[in-house]
């Protein structure tokens, strides 16, 4: 079973940032999302979704990804995902089409 951890590291009120680390796949992808959305209020304008830390991402992490979008737009709380630059994450969500439906921005 693969790990990935789940932490808020922003305190501003209004836009939360939240960092995954580790791996996501099928084995703990729901539990991963239980966590987003346990870090995500509906009073919130925004989401950054801290995605350097992740080494492995799979198909149950990019329909994550693309499930979280909807949700969150649909309560008009914008979404943004960094990557660390170069990785494997970001050519994936590249190649898939993420990175068009979803602002994404590589770490500095």
């Amino acid at each position: 079973m693969t790990t990935a951890d789940v932490v808020v590291t922003g305190t501003d009120a209004r836009v939360r940032t939240v960092a995954v680390t580790g791996e996501v796949d099928l084995s703990n992808v729901a539990g991963v999302e239980d966590r987003i959305l346990d870090a995500t209020g509906n009073d919130l304008l925004g989401l950054v979704l801290d995605l350097t830390g992740v080494d492995y991402l799979d198909s149950t992490g990019l329909k994550l990804l693309f499930t979280l979008a909807v949700r969150l737009e649909i309560s008009q709380i914008t979404l943004e995902l960094v990557v660390a630059p170069g990785s494997s994450v970001q050519r994936v969500l590249e190649m898939t089409g993420v990175g068009e439906s979803v602002p994404m921005r590589t770490a500095d």
